[in-house]
């Protein structure tokens, strides 16, 4: 392009996947830097439900430097999607068409942000024809960046992962979460974690999906259930454990797709025992 025809001036070159960490990276470091001085504060669907002026603003960032190197693929970010779970399902339902879309959440784990514990992270996901390719995680506080590519493996500071090797639930460090929908899906997830408890080694719930499913990919925890979740919560990570050789599906055993809302992923050795746990205490979601 001349410098005097019109048009947006695009970037070539860059890989996908070379745009994905280079938006995850720097707008961690921006999230970082304002822990603390979050400034306007509002929530979503209930009081437990936060978002910040740094989700919208890291948001942005984000959406820029993808566009600039790739202006005609599809975005969809978490903080552009309205609250509530018909306006998820319907945005997602739309975006999917595109032959490229990009899923973006710019701060999973706003509440832990608000708080100062550190345990938020960036997700980035690339969708191609309905299928994610890639799937990038970075922990700001850690400073970890968790890359995968379909067919390729996954990595974290350029080392392969791999998930863990334990056989039984009774071996198994698993993680929960803590939905915001205090009516439904709260409730659901409480009387999950009340029927693996007993059976598991222990539970832990960090408060951030995205950084949760990481974790079973580097094979820290083995295994991670929560339901109510959106696309932009967990793309990524579904994409990192399947690569390292785990197993993602909803919690009745289906294979993972973008529209899936209620999670399992493990080592795929205890998957079958947890999803047996989760359906005897009627805790799946459906």
């Amino acid at each position: 392009m001349e410098p005097n025809e019109k048009g947006p001036y695009v970037l070539t070159g860059k890989s996908h996947i070379a745009v994905a960490i280079n938006a995850a990276a720097k707008a961690g470091e921006w999230i970082k830097s304002r822990v603390g001085a979050y400034g306007k504060l509002s929530v979503k669907n209930s009081d437990q439900d936060l978002v910040t002026e740094t989700d919208k603003g890291a948001e942005q960032m984000i959406r820029r430097l993808i566009q600039t190197h790739f202006p005609d693929h599809a975005i969809l970010g978490e903080e552009s999607v309205a609250p509530g779970e018909e306006a998820s399902i319907r945005a997602l339902a739309e975006a999917r068409k595109e032959e490229y879309l990009w899923i973006i959440d710019p701060i999973d784990g706003t509440t832990n942000f608000v708080h100062g514990f550190p345990f938020y992270s960036v997700s980035i996901a690339l969708s191609h024809n309905g299928e994610v390719v890639i799937g990038v995680i970075y922990d700001p506080s850690r400073d970890e960046m968790f890359v995968a590519e379909k067919g390729k493996g996954a990595y974290v500071h350029g080392a392969r992962m791999s998930v863990s090797g334990e056989a039984r639930l009774a071996e198994g460090l698993i993680a929960a979460g803590f939905p915001a929908e205090e009516n439904i899906l709260l409730p659901l997830n409480l009387k999950g974690i009340g029927a693996v408890a007993p059976r598991a080694r222990s539970i832990r719930a960090g408060g951030s999906a995205a950084l949760h499913l990481a974790h079973v990919a580097a094979g820290r925890l083995s295994g991670y259930w929560e339901v109510g979740l959106n696309s932009w919560d967990v793309a990524a990570g579904a994409l990192l454990v399947k690569e390292s050789g785990g197993k993602v599906t909803d919690t009745i055993g289906s294979a993972y797709q973008l529209s899936v809302r209620n999670i399992v992923a493990t080592n795929g050795a205890l998957h079958a025992e947890l999803l047996s746990v989760l359906k005897e205490a009627e805790a799946t979601g459906f």
